[in-house]
């Protein structure tokens, strides 16, 4: 597959984030604890320069859970704080709040030194689509729908939430960016989503995600589809975990659509097993 996916709009978000940039004080990084380093934009540090960054690993109850560690520990060597969140329960959000009081707190002190009245910390969220950006927003800002609103004195289209505690959020789109120089990377977003799918041949991308756990979490895919056989090609095990699941149609074919966008949803869900595509480099 030769996935490419750039639109307009993305480029005209990489300036607008290089001039919110100017308001805040720190930056959470949001990525997929599943794809940490295919879900990671490469342009993000280059755009983030010196500000104080703290990494959220979300999605962390779909990943692997020793893996997460190794990728906490990873950022740790690196001298980035990284916080493993699992958005539908809100846990490490209150780790990623304090953090970032922590890593603000001599900018915080230079400004009363200077004279100034104590203010809100104010953050920026970053990160591609689909990795939980609004999911974060509604947990922090305590409400089912995160309603934002311009605040006086910034240019329109500026908009900051107030989150827990003091601090400010001032929200973005997601980004991607202009070409998928590896296309493992560029697969790793599809079966996650985030990239639509509507873009996308189902089929194939279901077969990939197959040969992919086949050779990763072999006995998680085993257990879910009831798989006794070793098999040779990743097509042979797409139409027996069909034919387990009644992805037939008649005369007996096998509908491959329907099974397709199974594997992927029950992948995406979770309900395959905790699994982690990508495992930290060694430093």
């Amino acid at each position: 597959m030769d996935i490419n996916w750039y639109p307009g709009h993305m480029k005209k978000t990489r300036e607008l984030l290089k001039e919110q940039l100017k308001l805040v004080d720190m930056v959470f990084e949001l990525l997929d604890a599943r794809i940490p380093l295919s879900s990671k934009n490469p342009i993000i540090d280059e755009i983030i320069g010196n500000k104080p960054k703290i990494v959220i690993l979300n999605k962390y109850d779909l990943a692997h859970e020793g893996t997460t560690r190794q990728w906490v520990q990873y950022y740790k060597k690196q001298g980035i704080k990284a916080i493993a969140v699992n958005t539908l329960e809100g846990k490490g959000l209150k780790e990623a709040l304090s953090e970032s009081e922590n890593v603000t707190k001599d900018k915080m002190a230079a400004l009363i030194e200077k004279g100034r009245k104590a203010r809100a910390i104010r953050s920026m969220m970053v990160g591609i689509p689909n990795v939980g950006k609004s999911s974060i927003i509604n947990q922090l800002t305590g409400r089912k729908s995160a309603k934002t609103g311009d605040r006086p004195g910034v240019t329109k289209g500026k908009q900051w939430v107030r989150i827990r505690g003091n601090i400010e959020l001032l929200d973005t789109p997601g980004i991607l960016w202009p070409k998928f120089e590896d296309q493992e990377v560029a697969l790793n977003l599809a079966f996650t989503g985030a990239i639509k799918d509507e873009i996308m041949d189902i089929e194939t991308l279901a077969l990939k995600l197959v040969e992919r756990l086949w050779e990763q979490e072999k006995d998680k895919l085993i257990e879910r589809y009831k798989l006794k056989e070793e098999f040779t090609f990743p097509l042979e095990i797409m139409d027996i975990i069909a034919k387990n699941r009644g992805c037939i149609v008649s005369g007996g074919e096998i509908d491959y659509s329907r099974v397709s966008h199974m594997i992927l949803d029950e992948f995406r869900g979770g309900k395959i097993g905790r699994i982690s595509l990508e495992q930290p480099p060694i430093l």
